[in-house]
């Protein structure tokens, strides 16, 4: 295995200690999937998770996958959590999702209301 293939699968085991940690018993690493992916982190109903410990951000290509990732798995939540240059822990880490992601978030947490219908 390679050394950028190793930093991967590092920081992806670290975050899913981190998670069984907070209280998610089903967090694990997938398996590979190819082009039908569905992230790097599973164990959170509807929710995809792309790992990524990258010397360089590239948000953009980073959120079209997770895009790709989140249609593949049929799932409400796509994120890449990714490594925060100098922080160790996942809890230090970035995560990133676009602005739909985010109100989506704040609605299933009931802190908006879902939008009133057009007519």
């Amino acid at each position: 295995m390679n050394a950028s293939k190793q930093k991967g699968t590092r920081w992806e085991s670290a975050i899913v200690d981190y998670l069984l940690q907070c209280g998610v018993p089903g967090a694990e690493r997938r398996a590979l999937s190819g082009s039908e992916d569905r992230g790097d982190i599973a164990g959170i109903a509807r929710v995809v998770i792309e790992a990524k410990n990258a010397r360089t951000m590239l948000l953009a290509s980073w959120v079209d996958e997770v895009e790709t990732e989140r249609k593949n798995a049929n799932a409400e939540i796509g994120v890449i959590w990714h490594h925060r240059r100098g922080k160790g822990s996942p809890g230090d880490g970035y995560v990133t999702m676009t602005g739909d992601t985010f109100m989506r978030l704040l609605m299933i947490a009931g802190y908006i209301d879902p939008p009133e219908p057009k007519e």
